[in-house]
């Protein structure tokens, strides 16, 4: 069953992507509500604008932000959310799976209720997923990793390692291992 979320539950245990939008589009709304920790709220029939200075690990919550430019944890953004963009959350069960952009370097993690039915994704918990994006960063960035494998082309290697991460539950060392010969 699909939970609805609204503003009395989006704050408990819930996984969502926000998207920064202008001060100015609040400009006309009062504050709903201010937490203890002085994030600000402001509740709509279709969703909650949030303004804040911290993101990420929100009490029991995964709050991801889409910035519009470069975001500066500490600096007071605001950012909207849809009723609908709330999934359930907890640490333990298999919720996340993980997209890259080779391109651009980006990874981020997006919850299984969000899943369109033609993608092919492994889930895991909120600790394995974020272990393996540390692990994809290290592999977009290092060279280190790939010492000791055999390979033509750094940038072929980085792609195929990076989607068997993305795709299997193997351990980064059992992918390493399949190109030592």
């Amino acid at each position: 069953m699909i939970k609805s979320y609204n503003r009395i539950n989006f704050h408990s245990h819930t996984f969502c992507v926000w998207h920064e939008v202008s001060f100015v589009e609040i400009e006309s709304f009062t504050i709903n509500y201010k937490s203890k920790s002085g994030s600000q709220y402001i509740f709509t029939p279709k969703g909650v604008y949030r303004i804040s200075n911290h993101w990420g690990r929100v009490a029991d919550c995964h709050w991801r932000l889409i910035p519009l430019a470069t975001f500066k944890n500490q600096n007071n953004t605001v950012a909207y959310a849809n009723w609908e963009d709330f999934y359930s959350n907890d640490d333990t069960s298999k919720l996340f799976y993980i997209k890259v952009n080779t391109a651009t370097k980006e990874v981020n993690f997006y919850h299984k209720q969000s899943l369109t039915n033609e993608e092919l994704v492994v889930l895991r918990n909120a600790k394995e997923t974020a272990k393996t994006i540390r692990i994809i960063k290290e592999v977009f960035t290092e060279t280190d990793w790939a010492k000791y494998l055999k390979f033509d082309d750094l940038e072929e290697l980085r792609k195929d390692v990076i989607l068997k991460l993305i795709l299997t539950n193997k351990s980064f060392l059992e992918i390493k291992k399949a190109y030592l010969d």
